[in-house]
């Protein structure tokens, strides 16, 4: 680990550490280092250094990337308002095609729960992006297993974009063809299923070492888009976390 990244990192972990310092928290804080493939052309791999949250104080909580409030109870879980945290926007200038305008990545707002299940734990989201006016929403599934000491959680989900949150990101205007030279793009919206393993190995006390792999597949409104160079994209993490009860 390069020494910025190492300075990034306690700073995350001080960061995630000041939640602690509310009575009341219950759950996991420390710091990440995230990883994901770029999906438009041109685009370097994105790697970043962030606070990990993963818990709720009081009626507010954290989900890694997934932030909120439980408003009422809702079945064996709450009824949410939630906010998501996206990485999904790009810097044209960082990419093949610097002569479009800038992404910025989406940060959808909506309605969220999560259930508790007999076959584990379900979350699921419907939101709005004010930046590109579309729609996007989650299901998402949890089990558990455990092995030795290492406690597992396979997920398997789908997300969905409206054609309007995909053409902001992944489309073609006229004005941008003629500057760039590539077809006008103008998809539909569009399915992405998602499969991930979270593993939680603990350290010592209340330390903990929490590793994410998440591959997400994507059809042809987003994988046919002249931006696009690939159909799937790997993100991952790695994590630092201290526990509390």
């Amino acid at each position: 680990m390069s020494i910025p990244n190492t300075v990034l990192l306690a700073t995350a972990l001080c960061s995630s550490c000041a939640w602690a310092q509310a009575p009341g928290f219950r759950g996991e804080l420390g710091g990440m280092l995230t990883h994901t493939a770029a999906l438009v052309q041109g685009a370097s791999e994105q790697s970043s250094v962030l606070p990990y949250v993963y818990g709720n104080w009081g009626r507010f909580y954290g989900r890694v990337d997934t932030f909120g409030v439980q408003v009422r109870p809702l079945g064996q879980g709450h009824l949410e308002l939630a906010t998501r945290i996206s990485t999904e926007g790009f810097e044209a200038r960082k990419t093949s095609f610097p002569a479009l305008s800038d992404r910025r990545s989406p940060m959808p707002v909506g309605l969220g729960t999560f259930q508790r299940t007999e076959l584990g734990g379900v979350f699921a989201y419907f939101m709005h992006d004010p930046r590109s006016g579309g729609q996007f929403a989650e299901i998402n599934w949890a089990g558990l297993a455990r092995l030795g000491p290492v406690t597992l959680y396979p997920q398997l989900g789908l997300q969905y974009r409206s054609s309007a949150y995909v053409s902001y990101l992944y489309g073609v205007s006229a004005t941008e063809s003629q500057a760039t030279g590539e077809r006008v793009w103008q998809p539909r919206a569009s399915w992405a299923p998602q499969l991930t393993l979270h593993a939680s190995w603990p350290l010592t006390g209340a330390w903990s070492l929490q590793g994410q792999v998440r591959q997400r597949w994507f059809d042809d409104a987003v994988a046919d888009s002249p931006l696009v160079q690939r159909s799937h994209q790997t993100s991952g993490l790695l994590a630092l976390t201290y526990t509390l009860n």
